[in-house]
């Protein structure tokens, strides 16, 4: 630990701040570490991402690649690629989460988000996504991503490894329904598009007021993605009739796309996403010792269990409904294993 320090330490000199006052900012469910920097007027964020788990090169790439297309993301001030350290531009402190808590309009911020990704899936044509390679987010990918549910979820449980063949039944009900999504454009997918991860950016006209934060894992993917990211949100209940209006709402910008088509798309998605959020709340608790994220397990199994009414869904279902019942979708206790 001491080594990390002198390397911040050494890092900040280099780019002109190490006399910073510095002070911790509120971190995520990741190895990422964050710090407000402040020296006379000016203010910046140090990002500590130590490598191996982090990859300050992703999320630089990425910043790139979004403020090319005229959004707002933290603009890179230095970066120490090997060390995992980046100074950034200070996007301030008002999350979308913090202007809805004081009172700001739900419908004009969660209108400017998705304004946001229809900015973004219309300017990412294919050689600006060349222009920053990034992985696809492929079958196998999001298959990883929901086994955490039978990786994690189930076992804290029952207090024993998934049995194989149940798990195995549970991977061939996803693989069966994957190709179903990608009846849909691919685009830039950012993955933790929320409020937690959006910022309130005054003076900045149109989709610019929208600041971009956590977008290192972004990958290609279904345009559906995000807007299930956004709408079917972990942390907070969402107005089904604002939900149906933002659905609407993006449709309208893409003539071209077929409705059902999407509606599958986002519905396998959300799922997805959903049986991937129930793991890693789970694998937070038992691996890590944090067990605050556990009190929203019940809203992703709300939410999973809207998504699972989509006939396209049926295996998946099935699958559920005969291994998880609705009354085995409980929050797991928070003893660590």
């Amino acid at each position: 630990m001491a080594d990390r320090a002198d390397h911040i330490a050494a890092f900040l000199a280099d780019a002109g701040w190490g006399a910073a006052a510095r002070r911790p900012l509120a971190g995520d469910a990741s190895f990422r570490r964050y710090e407000r920097l402040s020296l006379d007027e000016r203010r910046a964020v140090l990002m500590d991402a130590p490598p191996p788990e982090e990859d300050v090169n992703a999320f630089h790439r990425v910043e790139r690649l979004l403020l090319s297309l005229g959004l707002s993301a933290p603009r890179a001030l230095a970066v120490n690629q090997a060390e995992g350290l980046m100074l950034l531009e200070d996007l301030g402190d008002r999350t979308f989460t913090r202007a809805l808590a004081e009172g700001d309009d739900e419908r004009a911020l969660y209108e400017l988000a998705v304004d946001v990704l229809i900015h973004l899936h219309l300017a990412a044509d294919a050689k600006a996504l060349a222009a920053a390679p990034l992985p696809d987010y492929d079958d196998d990918r999001l298959l990883q991503e929901a086994l955490l549910l039978t990786d994690w979820y189930l076992p804290a449980l029952s207090g024993a490894a998934t049995p194989a063949a149940v798990r195995d039944a549970y991977v061939e009900a996803w693989r069966s329904v994957f190709p179903l999504a990608r009846r849909v454009p691919p685009t830039l997918v950012l993955r933790d598009y929320h409020v937690d991860n959006l910022m309130v950016l005054e003076g900045r006209p149109g989709v610019a007021g929208c600041g971009l934060l956590d977008f290192q894992d972004a990958v290609i993917g279904p345009r559906s993605y995000d807007l299930v990211s956004l709408l079917e949100d972990a942390r907070r209940d969402i107005p089904v009739g604002l939900i149906a209006a933002m659905l609407a709402r993006y449709l309208a910008a893409f003539p071209e796309t077929d409705p059902a088509a999407f509606q599958a798309s986002y519905a396998i998605l959300g799922a997805q996403r959903s049986a991937k959020i129930i793991g890693i709340f789970t694998r937070l608790c038992r691996r890590d010792g944090k067990d605050l994220y556990l009190r929203h397990i019940p809203r992703v199994w709300r939410l999973m269990e809207g998504d699972l009414t989509a006939p396209e869904l049926a295996p998946v279902k099935a699958w559920f409904d005969e291994v998880l019942p609705p009354g085995e979708r409980r929050v797991p206790s928070a003893e660590a294993a």
